[in-house]
């Protein structure tokens, strides 16, 4: 992906506070097949997604009061200029292993196209959403465009399971295993696990266009947080779990959460 303009960018203590590079991207890698809520008349190729993943704010109460009363608020004003389909907004509730969450919160704005998405960041709109994320977001944040491949799934997401990837060593390797026998193996448990929905992306770039600071996301939807905890406590969902440490050689962050 070739860099994008930064005039319109995140101020530079909050992104640097999250942003790492990445170094094995692997970028001709075999993708695995991915899916994601469609948005109406949406184009041929995948969607793009810019997503913002906030690590825990210094004063928790302010964040949410500022999140929920002005900075929503703006990024919904200013949907029309930069183009996004619809905005997915979860609140991480814990880890998957009950501790206290490594992040906060995670934005995502869906747009049609990679080139949809660029052309909606360099808008004054999105320059005006990324200016106001200093105002609260004292924790700092992970800004990154991801982009989705396959089918396209219509189901609603009100609790899910979040994993995110770190670079793995191999990403080859882990786009090999991850294609032919993991997306297959929780395919096959979805009747037992009892989700609804499963979104795959893959890291295309920081906000900024140099390497992203994470590898892959894979997302699990429910009806309600009850079934979520019935999901996870399946067999079927701890075969998921133990096949992780075979390709996920970075690591990775497993967490829960309920979008608001």
């Amino acid at each position: 992906m070739r860099r994008l303009s930064t005039w319109w960018l995140v101020p530079s203590f909050v992104l640097a506070a999250g942003c790492g590079r990445a170094d094995d991207r692997a970028a001709d890698a075999p993708a695995a097949a991915d899916s994601a809520m469609a948005p109406a008349a949406a184009e041929a190729g995948p969607q793009a997604v810019v997503t913002v993943i906030y690590n825990p704010p210094k004063d928790l109460k302010a964040f949410e009061k500022y999140y929920a009363e002005t900075h929503v608020p703006l990024v919904v004003s200013k949907q029309d200029e930069i183009g996004f389909t619809k905005a997915e907004l979860t609140k991480f509730t814990s880890a998957l292993d009950g501790k206290k969450p490594t992040f906060h919160r995670q934005a995502e704005l869906y747009f049609n196209s990679l080139d949809d998405a660029k052309k909606g960041m360099q808008t004054p709109g999105f320059k005006a959403v990324g200016d106001d994320l200093a105002k609260f977001a004292t924790g700092g944040l992970l800004g990154m465009v991801a982009l989705e491949t396959g089918d396209k799934g219509a189901a609603p997401c009100p609790a899910l399971v979040t994993v995110i990837y770190n670079t793995p060593k191999d990403s080859a390797a882990f786009e090999s295993y991850y294609s032919a026998t993991h997306v297959p193996l929780v395919g096959g448990g979805q009747q037992e696990i009892g989700f609804t929905r499963v979104d795959l992306t893959r890291f295309d770039s920081n906000l900024d266009g140099s390497n992203p600071a994470k590898y892959r996301q894979a997302e699990l939807c429910f009806d309600s947080m009850d079934e979520l905890k019935k999901g996870t406590a399946t067999a079927a969902f701890k075969k998921v779990g133990d096949d992780l440490p075979k390709f996920a050689t970075g690591g990775l962050t497993a967490l829960i959460g309920e979008q608001q």
